[in-house]
């Protein structure tokens, strides 16, 4: 009897000694520095290592981050909590548009307030607009500000409205002429237009800042034969906002001429008049299936509202994030988290924590539901990879200049499911090599574990 124990217990062990030399193997064929990459493996019934490599140094986790940022967020906020932006009235006939910080507020939904106003026939002396939700700081501590034109990279403030962005289209002329420019909808812009029509060369456009030449102006070059269209973050939220609102009261005939002013709703003799809502059920696809920064930080930002009682700032932030991680009993002596969408290249985590974060999610009694959040093989950033898996993984994915990463779980072929992450921290490594890194290394998990 003991003897046969013996040779269980050799065979599991020479099998995991087997498919760690194969993942071993696989990353050294792959012909990167094996000190540019971070792997942990967990089996996440047991909680079991089951493969690592350099799993406690510290690295950038890029958007894999917004899996814990936002999981801390929902459990501050509550799965059914909804960013509501409000329209209240004043026994003085004021109007008060209480923002909320909403990263998925639309011209469309102001229409939907105002309309509200008209319907109660109501004619204000004044309109102010309430931004107490948040504080002024519009940009992540350590993002790059040579990125401020990435429309994945838009500042984000209790201004939220359209994504804040806007649409760029320029349009053919004559032979040799330089193209018309619009701006849509309108935001105010400088442009040096260098740009050229050429109906003989293909659409080779290059959009750059020339603040050296004046504030905020945008320089176009290149060639253009067709209609071309890109779209950029306001640098301005809080205008983009008002012009925004201005626009819809033109728009929907509403009796109100003055100026948009700025106040804190008064705390009595006020009534709300109309609402827009937005839920969780929303936003969370937005974070970790599409990975809409904008929406992780704003989320992170109302999260760490809620939590201290009070403006939301990244400070409040982060002290409701660590009040998470010691609940989970997370040691978090490795780790530094700045923002909450992973764009700070001050983030550092290391793999070992991201995996041990995704056992204990595992653990919940929503568990399927939760993962089911992320992607799937060919759906959000997994659009056109992983396809190989079929429904036998998901996974958050995060991206930045000399990084990527990959977390989440995955079903092996054996019917067992492991928490993941792989992250490459490396300049000489083109993105499309990384990315078919982090595949072979999940293809051996899924055919060896």
């Amino acid at each position: 009897m003991y003897k046969i124990i013996a040779l269980l217990f050799s065979l599991i062990f020479t099998c995991s000694v087997v498919n760690a030399e194969s993942i071993s193997r696989t990353v050294n064929s792959l012909g990167i520095n094996k000190s540019a990459i971070s792997i942990s493996i967990k089996n996440i019934e047991t909680g079991n290592k089951v493969y690592e490599l350099n799993e406690k140094m510290p690295m950038m986790p890029a958007s894999t981050l917004k899996i814990i940022t936002s999981s801390a967020s929902v459990d501050t906020l509550g799965s059914d909590y909804k960013f509501s932006t409000k329209l209240y009235k004043s026994t003085n006939n004021d109007l008060y548009l209480k923002l909320s910080g909403d990263p998925l507020l639309t011209t469309g939904d102001l229409g939907v307030i105002i309309d509200g106003a008209k319907e109660k026939n109501i004619t204000p002396k004044s309109i102010y607009v309430d931004d107490s939700v948040f504080d002024s700081v519009e940009w992540g501590e350590g993002w790059q500000w040579d990125d401020d034109l990435n429309p994945l990279m838009q500042k984000f403030s209790a201004y939220n409205i359209n994504g804040n962005l806007v649409k760029i289209e320029l349009s053919p002329t004559e032979n040799h002429v330089a193209p018309n420019i619009k701006v849509k909808p309108f935001y105010p812009l400088t442009f040096m237009n260098l740009v050229m029509t050429d109906f003989k060369m293909p659409n080779s456009v290059k959009l750059e800042k020339a603040n050296s030449l004046a504030p905020n102006m945008l320089k176009l070059s290149g060639y253009m034969s067709k209609i071309y269209t890109t779209s950029i973050p306001v640098m301005n939220p809080k205008m983009n906002f008002v012009l925004r609102l201005e626009e819809v009261i033109r728009d929907k005939k509403f009796e109100y001429f003055d100026a948009i002013k700025f106040a804190k709703l008064p705390d009595k003799n006020v009534y709300l008049v109309s609402q827009a809502d937005h839920g969780l059920d929303e936003i969370l696809p937005e974070i970790l299936k599409t990975s809409s920064n904008l929406a992780a930080e704003s989320l992170f930002k109302k999260a760490g509202a809620v939590w201290a009682n009070s403006k939301g700032s990244s400070e409040n932030s982060i002290k409701m994030l660590n009040a998470y991680l010691e609940k989970l009993n997370l040691n978090t002596s490795d780790i530094k988290i700045v923002d909450g969408s992973g764009v700070s290249k001050n983030n550092i985590v290391t793999s070992d924590f991201m995996t041990e974060f995704l056992v204990i999610k595992s653990k919940d009694a929503n568990f399927e539901d939760y993962k089911n959040t992320y992607p799937a093989p060919g759906s959000g950033t997994l659009k056109n990879r992983m396809l190989y898996f079929k429904n036998n993984l998901r996974a958050k994915t995060g991206t930045l200049s000399d990084t990527s990463a990959i977390a989440g779980y995955i079903v092996s072929r054996s019917g067992k499911t492991y928490a993941f992450d792989i992250m490459i921290n490396d300049a000489k490594t083109s993105a499309a090599d990384k990315k078919n890194i982090e595949e072979q290394i999940l293809r051996n998990i899924y055919a060896n574990y």
